[in-house]
C-alpha cells in the first residue's frame, strides 16, 4: 500500500490539485487526501500546505518529492520487467547439449523459435551427459540433452532414439557387407568415443562380453570420423552426428541394431521461466533437419 500512497503523493504534487492526482490514478479526491494524510502521520511531517486556492508542498515536501519520485519510477520500471518476462520478450535460456545435438537439432529448433521471440538469447554449454545433468541439478543451465534414462531426480521428455552405427574407413574389408558382425568390433583397432563416466558404446562391449581393441579415447566425434578415414581403426558413433559430413568414412549398421535414447532434461519444468517453457514447444522442429 505504501507505494501508492508515495504515488498519490508524486501526482498531487506535479498536478498541484489532490483532485486531479485522482482523475489521474483513478481514486477519488478523499482516498487521495487520505492516502497524504496517512503519511504525514507516519512520518510525522507536513506534506502540503492547504489554502483555498490549492495546495503546494511545504519545505519537507520538497526534499522528499525527489526520492519518492525516484521510488515510483522504479516501481514502474519493475512493472514493466515483468510485464517483458511474461510476454517473454527479453530475457536467456541456457541449454546443457553435446555434439550431435548442437549441430543437427539445435540452429532448427533456435532459428524458429528467434523468429517469433527474436530478442531472447540463448547459452550453449556443451559437455558430456554426466557434466550436463550436473549442470541441470546445480541450476547452471534451464534445460539439458541428454541420453534416457538419467537421473531420477530431475524431469525428462523422451525426444527418440538414436542409431549407434559403426564407422570403418572406405577401404575396410568389410565395406560392401550389409551390416557389420558382432565378433569384428574385437579384431580392429577401436576409436572410444567417450569422456568421463560409462557410456553406451562400452555397453554394446558389455552386453557383447567383447574386448575392443581401445587405440583412442576421446568425447570428439569429428577427431574420430578423422582417425577413421585415415585407416587408424574404426568406431562406433550416433546416427545423429554423421549427416553432412565431409569424411570419407562408411557407416555400417550392427547385426544387432543398437541405439541410444535422447531426451531432454530439467530440474522442475514448473519452475522454468516462461521463456524455457515455450521453447519445449519447438522440440519438434529438430524434424525439419
Amino acid at each position: 500500500m505504501n507505494i501508492q500512497k508515495y504515488l498519490a503523493f508524486v501526482k498531487a504534487a506535479e498536478f498541484q490539485s489532490f483532485t486531479k492526482a485522482a482523475d489521474a490514478l483513478n481514486y477519488t479526491q478523499s482516498g487521495i487526501s487520505r492516502m497524504i494524510s496517512d503519511l504525514e502521520s507516519e512520518w510525522g511531517v507536513t506534506l502540503f500546505e492547504r489554502g483555498r486556492t490549492g495546495i503546494s508542498l511545504t519545505s519537507d515536501g520538497l526534499q522528499l518529492f525527489p526520492h519518492l519520485k525516484r521510488i515510483c519510477l522504479e516501481q514502474e520500471n519493475i512493472i514493466m520487467q515483468v510485464e517483458d518476462l511474461h510476454n517473454i520478450q527479453s530475457g536467456i535460456i541456457r541449454i546443457g547439449t553435446f555434439s550431435s545435438v548442437a549441430t543437427h537439432w539445435l540452429p532448427i529448433m533456435i532459428k524458429a523459435f528467434k523468429n517469433d521471440y527474436p530478442k531472447i538469447d540463448f547459452e550453449l554449454l556443451l559437455g558430456d551427459y554426466t557434466e550436463i545433468e550436473n549442470w541441470i541439478v546445480e541450476g547452471r543451465v534451464d534445460l539439458g540433452f541428454l541420453r534416457l534414462p538419467t537421473n531420477a531426480d530431475i524431469e525428462t521428455i523422451y525426444l527418440e532414439q538414436d542409431r549407434l552405427l559403426v564407422v570403418i574407413p572406405e577401404d575396410h574389408h568389410l565395406a560392401k557387407c550389409e551390416k557389420f558382425p558382432i565378433s569384428e568390433l574385437a579384431n580392429n583397432p577401436f576409436m572410444l568415443l567417450e569422456k568421463g563416466a560409462k557410456a553406451e558404446i562400452s555397453e554394446i562391449f558389455e552386453m557383447h562380453e567383447l574386448s575392443p581393441q581401445v587405440q583412442l579415447t576421446t568425447w570428439d566425434d569429428y577427431a574420430i570420423m578423422s582417425m577413421v578415414e585415415n585407416g587408424l581403426g574404426i568406431s562406433i558413433l550416433p546416427e545423429l552426428i554423421l549427416q553432412r559430413i565431409p569424411y570419407r568414412i562408411i557407416a555400417k549398421e550392427l547385426e544387432v541394431p543398437a541405439f541410444r535414447t535422447i531426451g531432454i532434461a530439467m530440474r522442475d519444468k514448473k519452475s522454468l521461466s516462461l521463456a524455457s517453457k515455450r521453447f519445449l514447444d519447438y522440440l519438434s522442429c529438430r524434424k525439419q533437419d
